[in-house]
């Protein structure tokens, strides 16, 4: 087996030879041999790991990659794939938040128009909940989840409900309709808060899209650099 430097690994891929060390200290290169003059000692299985690492970090960032390497440098291969399994399940529960985003965007802005009572420029508490058919009581309650944030009467204390917080309760009632809990309706709204638009969330969905689909390739591609890793670990 051949022998190489670590300026030769860091050339391949453009990082600095302290990088090198830094991922060998870290558990995500296997241990180096040491020259008689302490010069560490490279090998072929050491330029497999950088590569399969590298591929990872695209895939699963950079603390859950060096998590997988450092399980397979234990040689502990199922708390690997456990670590895997959960970036997997993770991908999942994003492409499914997605598709519930985006049904319930395209349903918003489907029905949003057709109602002229939301050109009013503020509701009452009383008013937004007879419009959704719910109670004041389930409007606080989103409220406290963080759905959502009307203005307050600073004479009163009563709660104002602008267009914004309409269309932000009128996709909180469509996304209850579909069971969705508080938490998950609160991360969608924050979303729509973003974009600053059903509209501009629409596009910004595409983007996430293409986001998650990016991420599943780069899955795939760590699957085959780590399945080629791990067979050359077992050798």
């Amino acid at each position: 087996m051949r022998t190489l430097r670590p300026s030769d690994l860091a050339r391949e891929h453009g990082l600095s030879t302290q990088a090198i060390r830094n991922y060998e200290q870290d558990g995500c290169l296997p241990p180096a041999e040491r020259t008689p003059t302490g010069y560490r000692i490279y090998t072929d299985l050491h330029a497999s790991a950088l590569r399969t690492y590298l591929t990872l970090i695209a895939a699963y960032g950079h603390a859950t990659a060096g998590q997988i390497m450092r399980a397979l440098h234990d040689d502990d291969l199922d708390k690997a794939l456990t670590i895997i399994d959960r970036g997997h399940g993770q991908l999942l529960r994003d492409r499914e938040t997605l598709s519930s985003v985006r049904r319930a965007v395209d349903h918003l802005i489907a029905e949003l128009p057709s109602d002229t009572r939301l050109s009013v420029d503020t509701r009452t508490i009383g008013e937004l909940a007879r419009h959704l058919r719910v109670t004041s009581a389930t409007l606080r309650a989103w409220e406290a989840a963080g759905i959502l944030a009307p203005t307050r009467d600073p004479a009163t204390g009563y709660r104002h409900y602008s267009a914004t917080d309409r269309r932000d309760a009128e996709l909180a009632h469509i996304l209850r309709r579909g069971h969705y809990r508080l938490a998950h309706i609160a991360a969608v709204i924050e979303q729509v808060r973003a974009a600053g638009s059903t509209e501009a969330l629409a596009h910004a969905l595409a983007d996430w899209q293409a986001k998650i689909t990016a991420q599943g390739v780069a899955m795939l591609d760590g699957a085959a650099a780590l399945s080629r890793y791990s067979a050359a670990l077992r050798r």
